[in-house]
């Protein structure tokens, strides 16, 4: 597999990245439907506030107001869920699986590859139909950790399989 980028100065010395990963984009339905919505009720609204008799400072002053509202719309529930997902990264190389997520304030997780127990996946109907699913990691010293909408998951888990047993093979060597 090609490694995909990701910011050097997070590895190690010589540490490879074997895949790197942000959610599956169905995240980022709901904020499309949000903008798109929003957009054309804002267009009907400033054609309707074109076509009255007011004044020409309340006209603008009322289409001022609509690209307010629009504008907070967007930023909020289109623009931010966006840049979340763009801001989490799950991140598999050859020594280690890494999570970072957070926009402002990141917050991230590293699980080395020789302390997984063990990998596992689930994924419902829809998921199935969307090739994403929730994948479990579970180590020696932690609480399984679930990581949501990982898009292609079972070739996630298989290649996070095999980078732990190739870990374990090369430590008993």
């Amino acid at each position: 597999m090609v490694p995909m980028g990701y910011p050097d100065n997070v590895l190690a010395t010589g540490e490879q990245v074997v895949l790197h990963r942000h959610p599956h984009f169905k995240r980022l339905v709901a904020p499309i439907l949000v903008l798109l919505v929003s957009t054309a009720l804002a267009a009907f609204a400033a054609a309707l506030v074109s076509q009255t008799g007011w004044d020409d400072t309340a006209r603008k002053a009322v289409s001022a107001a609509i690209a307010g509202v629009w504008l907070v719309l967007v930023g909020w529930l289109t623009l931010r869920p966006f840049l979340a997902w763009l801001a989490t990264h799950f991140v598999i190389t050859d020594r280690r699986v890494m999570y970072r997520h957070g926009v402002l304030t990141r917050a991230g997780i590293d699980i080395p590859l020789a302390r997984i127990n063990s990998v596992e996946f689930r994924h419902g109907l829809i998921d199935r139909m969307m090739r994403t699913g929730t994948l479990v990691i579970e180590s020696a010293s932690q609480d399984p950790l679930e990581f949501n909408d990982i898009p292609g998951v079972e070739r996630v888990h298989s290649l996070l399989y095999h980078e732990v047993f190739d870990t374990l093979d090369s430590e008993e060597s």
